[in-house]
């Protein structure tokens, strides 16, 4: 639907809707006090039980891990196993009344969006789908979160403890150890930071809100009656009315959070004098934070730059200027570039989340292991394991890693900027999530992208990495298996087994992320599925029936020639175990 033009075109459409807006309100409000004292019991319930059964296990396994792990000296050990029970007492009250926080947002907030929602472009049975959109949804929903919550308290916490206990000392030898005669210099500053940068901190909020206020109550103004932002659509314009309406609110809770953030701001002084062994910096970073949120105030408000608080220098080696700016905006393919006028719902690019991208990944994993499992290389013992838990590293690990790697050279051959999927969709800097969180995995992937796109890898050497990639988490599998003739220069060699890891090491992170174990149980489901396909079409082959043809995937695997065991192409002793024993970690 394009928008009216005119002004009274545009006040018209507006009046008209506006009724309609409300009523569609009033029912989600109504819908959300209904279902939100039953939702937030629910997850009230459920993540406190998960928190309060977890608790003894969390102290144990936490202090088993910090004595085990190579990192910490043990003065240090021992100053965090004493002081680990305020840790899990603060993690039990957080834990807790988020559950009953987020409860109550979310069983609120769920069905007033579903009812929206049901009115959208290409929906039938609206009538219908506005009273029913949003009960039984957010129900499964809040159940779904407590799945997710315990995925993430249980096996990524494993995996973390995991990874701790397997850290060896930094390059030089000497682990990490508590210095006792800097800690009461180190509290002093902290203290003096929080008294000096919250009460001016604070100050400096209140002062700067009504430029707040009224900037964007301008800005907001300007985009209604220029018809930009969110008034391009006559179906957002009540939306960004109320926005309007809840901007002071909205200034409000940027005071409210420059104030709490100054406590965490200051007390950083503390760990400056910790690390640069000097009173004198800590304080030196005290006046700095000053000046940087001065800055960062004056840039989000559009105000001149710089700002009237000095800023002295209180690291010993001076650090380059951190930007906001990711790596995608590097080149000149990632700038990214302002929407223009005419954009509308039938002419616009679809924003990726991440979980979207998540979901995707998982369905490349699916469409591989299908082949694979059809193919033998994916044994009923892999998908067993990674049923178990038992941690088929073939399957959790190497097969998403796999993939990712497909992507990229998928990316390479077709000279694409940003990051092309199996379904033919790129991630570029206008599409992408905007989470910072999600930048943390993808960064890493577009360094490794250049780097692999810089080593312009043959046929070969792409065939042998996807197999170093796929099995590199079992070494029993890499040593029996034939990946083909490695590189004969030990600096290519040394490259893609750089390459393997850290695509292991970002799937292993991935593998952390919230719902990732869910989809990753579904896609075991499936290749348990495909597995029991397989076995009754060779039964029923056995037995003198025609088996079905099986079906090609769209994606090109390792023929079975390439894995046959042959032991005149298997890596040595001493290759396998210079892959293997390194750790996994993310560049």
């Amino acid at each position: 639907m394009e928008p009216p033009r005119g002004f009274l075109a545009t006040l018209w459409n507006f009046i008209c809707f506006l009724p309609y807006f409300i009523g569609l309100l009033l029912l989600g409000t109504i819908k959300g006090i209904i279902f939100c004292p039953l939702i937030c019991l629910i997850m009230t319930i459920g993540n406190s039980s998960i928190i309060l059964g977890l608790l003894p296990f969390h102290g144990y396994w936490t202090c088993y891990s910090i004595l085990r792990t190579k990192l910490l000296g043990p003065y240090l050990k021992l100053v965090i196993c004493v002081c680990l029970p305020v840790v899990l007492i603060l993690w039990m009250v957080v834990g807790i009344v988020g559950s009953i926080i987020g409860g109550i947002l979310y069983g609120f907030l769920s069905p007033i969006f579903a009812t929206f929602d049901a009115v959208g472009e290409g929906k039938t049975s609206v009538f219908i789908h506005c009273f029913f959109d949003g009960t039984w949804s957010t129900i499964k929903g809040s159940f779904t979160i407590i799945r997710d919550f315990n995925d993430v308290c249980f096996l990524s916490y494993l995996s973390f403890m995991e990874d701790l206990q397997n850290k060896l000392p930094p390059a030089d030898g000497k682990y990490y150890e508590i210095r006792f005669l800097y800690l009461p210099p180190a509290l002093i500053a902290a203290l003096l930071g929080f008294m000096v940068d919250f009460p001016v901190i604070s100050l400096v909020a209140l002062f700067k809100s009504p430029f707040m206020l009224f900037k964007g109550w301008q800005r907001l103004f300007h985009d209604l009656i220029g018809r930009e932002g969110p008034f391009l659509e006559t179906i957002c314009v009540p939306f960004a009315g109320l926005a309007i309406l809840l901007w002071p609110l909205a200034v409000v809770g940027a005071v409210l959070g420059s104030m709490a953030s100054s406590i965490f701001l200051g007390a950083f002084a503390g760990v400056i004098v910790y690390q640069e062994s000097s009173f004198r910096f800590g304080l030196c970073y005290i006046l700095a934070s000053l000046s940087m949120y001065d800055e960062y105030s004056n840039d989000v408000l559009d105000m001149p730059e710089g700002s009237c608080f000095p800023r002295p220098q209180y690291r010993r080696k001076k650090q380059e200027p951190i930007s906001n700016t990711s790596s995608f905006t590097k080149s000149d393919s990632f700038k990214p570039h302002p929407p223009a006028r005419n954009y509308s719902f039938t002419n616009t690019r679809t924003d990726l989340k991440p979980f979207e991208l998540l979901e995707g990944l998982f369905k490349d994993c699916h469409l591989c292991g299908e082949e694979m499992v059809s193919q033998g290389l994916i044994t009923p013992k892999d998908i067993e394991d990674a049923k178990s838990r038992k941690g088929s590293k073939v399957v959790s690990i190497g097969l998403p890693a796999y993939c990712l790697l497909q992507a990229l050279l998928r990316s390479v051959k077709d000279n694409k900027s940003g990051i092309l999927l199996s379904d033919n969709t790129e991630i570029t800097a206008t599409n992408r999530p905007k989470d910072t969180f999600f930048d943390w995995f993808l960064n890493p992937i577009l360094i490794l992208k250049e780097q692999i796109k810089a080593d312009n890898l043959s046929e070969a050497e792409e065939d042998y990495l996807g197999k170093l990639v796929l099995l590199c988490g079992d070494p029993e599998r890499l040593r029996t298996s034939n990946i083909g003739s490695p590189p004969e220069s030990e600096r290519r060699r040394a490259e893609l087994d750089a390459f393997a890891r850290r695509l292991q090491g970002i799937t292993k992170s991935v593998s952390r992320y919230p719902t990732s174990r869910r989809h990753f149980e579904n896609l075991v489901n499936r290749l348990l599925e495909d597995l029991a396909k397989k076995d009754s079409d060779s039964s029923r082959s056995s037995n003198g029936a025609h088996p079905d043809k099986r079906s090609k995937s769209p994606i090109r695997m390792f023929s079975n020639k390439s894995f046959k065991r042959n032991t005149s192409y298997n890596m040595s002793d001493r290759e396998l175990q210079s892959v293997t024993s390194r750790d996994i970690d993310i560049a």
